[in-house]
């Protein structure tokens, strides 16, 4: 069994897969589109640039998302993060900082009781994020 977060965008879920891509190192599987899919028919013009499935590999871990369905309202993502566990106080403080350019540092980057890095950020898009790199026991 995996946990594969799912995380859903107002629009620019393409934006932000590409965005990860280059900050975590991984690669984008898939960036299928609501007027790629079967149903494309049903799909207002509009939307059919929308991301209905994006799936971004990195390392055997993966993120996937999509933007919201057309006519639905997106709400943004609340009461969740995506929890970075890194290997490297350098690796934390690389993904940190490539995570909140043009976000909100809601936590600096910094040692704590329990990691030799660790901190919060909601990065461009909205998503929340934890970086995490513990001290070793």
């Amino acid at each position: 069994m995996r946990w594969n977060p799912y995380l859903t965008f107002g629009g620019d879920c393409r934006a932000a897969f590409e965005f990860y891509e280059r900050v975590l190192g991984g690669k984008n599987l898939m960036l299928m589109t609501f007027g790629e899919t079967p149903a494309a028919e049903h799909v207002p013009p509009e939307a059919r640039d929308g991301i209905m499935h994006a799936r971004l590999a990195v390392g055997d871990q993966l993120l996937m998302g999509s933007d919201c369905h057309p006519g639905q309202p997106y709400t943004g993502i609340h009461g969740s993060s995506i929890a970075l566990q890194v290997d490297s106080p350098a690796e934390a403080d690389r993904v940190f900082h490539a995570l909140a350019e043009q976000g909100e540092v809601t936590m600096p980057l910094m040692e704590t009781f329990w990691a030799v890095r660790f901190g919060m950020l909601k990065d461009q898009f909205g998503v929340p994020w934890m970086v995490n790199c513990e001290k070793s026991h």
